[in-house]
């Protein structure tokens, strides 16, 4: 018997709000939440659903009998087919205001987090151009557009250097201008795309696993420094030394030239060996007098200007007068450690990842800090009484864990401890949410501050102070 179709159309369907993951969102006749791709709060639309769960749908506008006024014109050619900006149809005045009310939302219903009053959310000053860090794939069987297909003419060029198509691993958008990062991050990017077509350099094929050109990572800095990071599957000297020689040729002013020869499954670098071609095997960043060596592998708050603006709040909400013992948890490469460091007795920074807190360790010494240290090791694992009772008792912690937040385990160490002030530093509200819930026994919110790290999209941080009750 055929298998009965369950999706529904839905029409004239009023969107009402923006939520998780960038959706627009509807009620549905019956009741249900619709979750909707390609639409702005404020358009009329009909849906045709893809997806029914018991209590939610989730679709496509697939006709718009009304356009919002929180609409505007999408600047880039790409928008829609690349995932990437899913807002960029949204004036950017209602991207902050759907974003503080989700951080509100999730510290209210998930956490039920009594909340003083909420600071505005700190929009970025660049809405494009803003992002130090881009990586793109290289495909020899780019993802055609629906204009291309439906033209039935036989399609020669396949040739990628972009990004995944949402949802699809193998398929790759070929990119012409990207509005995330600043000149020449585009030059360059078209450059290895050209160079590589002309010379018969193959485009990498996930299916076959076969080809030598498989991912260009662009990095820059405020201070005018690029490091390039050319990934490739095969180790055929000849060919890469052909681009990587007229990278160097075409863009003298790149700092640090670099490669990877990565011949597994998957693309990832953290455990390959990088190999620098030209110049440093770095490129420093500066904020406020210090310097932050990055090497390929570093993180680093991919929104340089305002990820000095998040520090400034986390330190701001720090309060500090100069004789504390600041525990910096989830360090990282010791950013936010040595940024608060002047204004502290001694910082200690905790970190899982060897390489970030080796990066840490240096940064430390080359901005003549010696009142920070830092340790590697699972969180849960080295934050521990042993630990607290040989390096001494915090009075203020500062944590930025990963998305999933604290483990349960770190929480209860800190309530063990009861530091006279946290400031919580999250990229995923949610997960604040429920932590904050468990320290709310112990602790008063008495700060709350959004930053917009990611405009165009619907990411944000958010910086709590929570002070002792």
């Amino acid at each position: 018997m055929a298998r009965r179709n369950k999706n529904k159309l839905f029409t004239e369907i009023e969107v009402v709000d923006a939520g998780a993951k960038g959706k627009a969102v509807a009620k549905s006749p019956d009741g249900r939440v619709i979750f909707i791709d390609n639409a702005v709060p404020g358009d009329v639309v009909d849906v045709q659903t893809t997806r029914k769960k018991k209590s939610f749908y989730q679709g496509t506008a697939v006709d718009f009998h009304k356009l919002s006024d929180k609409r505007t014109e999408p600047v880039c050619q790409h928008f829609g087919t690349c995932g990437g900006c899913k807002w960029q149809n949204m004036d950017y005045k209602f991207q902050l205001e759907y974003k503080q009310n989700e951080v509100v939302n999730n510290l209210q219903r998930l956490g039920k987090i009594e909340l003083p009053e909420v600071t505005p959310i700190l929009g970025s000053e660049e809405i494009y151009f803003y992002r130090n860090k881009m990586e793109f794939s290289f495909s020899d069987s780019r993802w055609l557009t629906q204009e291309e297909i439906q033209s039935g003419e036989e399609i020669e060029e396949r040739n990628a250097l972009g990004f995944h198509i949402p949802g699809m691993w193998d398929k790759i958008l070929d990119i012409k201008k990207c509005h995330l990062q600043a000149d020449p991050s585009n030059d360059i990017r078209n450059f290895v795309k050209k160079f590589a077509t002309e010379n018969d350099l193959p485009f990498f094929n996930t299916r076959k696993q076969e080809g030598l050109l498989r991912t260009l990572m662009i990095r820059t800095t405020s201070t005018g420094e690029i490091m390039i990071l050319v990934q490739f599957f095969e180790d055929n000297k000849e060919k890469r030394e052909l681009l990587l020689n007229a990278l160097e040729e075409k863009f003298p002013e790149i700092t640090s030239l670099q490669y990877v020869v990565n011949g597994k499954a998957n693309d990832t670098i953290y455990d390959q060996e990088v190999i620098c071609f030209k110049g440093r095997d770095h490129i420093f960043e500066e904020m406020e007098g210090l310097k932050f060596k990055i090497n390929a592998k570093s993180f680093y708050q991919t929104n340089s200007d305002q990820a000095y603006n998040l520090y400034k709040i986390a330190r701001e909400y720090a309060d500090l007068k100069g004789d504390e013992l600041v525990y910096d948890l989830y360090t990282g490469t010791g950013t936010i450690a040595q940024f608060v460091a002047k204004n502290a007795k001694k910082v200690i920074g905790v970190e899982a990842v060897p390489e970030a807190i080796k990066d840490a360790k240096e940064n430390a010494e080359r901005n003549n800090l010696d009142n920070v240290e830092f340790y590697v090791g699972d969180m849960r694992k080295v934050f521990t009484e042993s630990f607290i009772k040989e390096h001494g008792h915090p009075d203020v912690i500062i944590t930025d864990p990963p998305r999933d937040g604290m483990h349960k385990d770190v929480v209860a160490q800190i309530i063990g401890i009861l530091p006279q002030r946290i400031v919580y530093v999250s990229c995923n509200s949610a997960t604040q949410a429920r932590d904050l819930s468990l320290l709310d026994e112990y602790y008063k919110v008495t700060k709350v501050q959004a930053v917009d790290m990611f405009p165009q999209t619907h990411h944000v941080e958010n910086v709590v102070c929570l002070e002792k009750r």
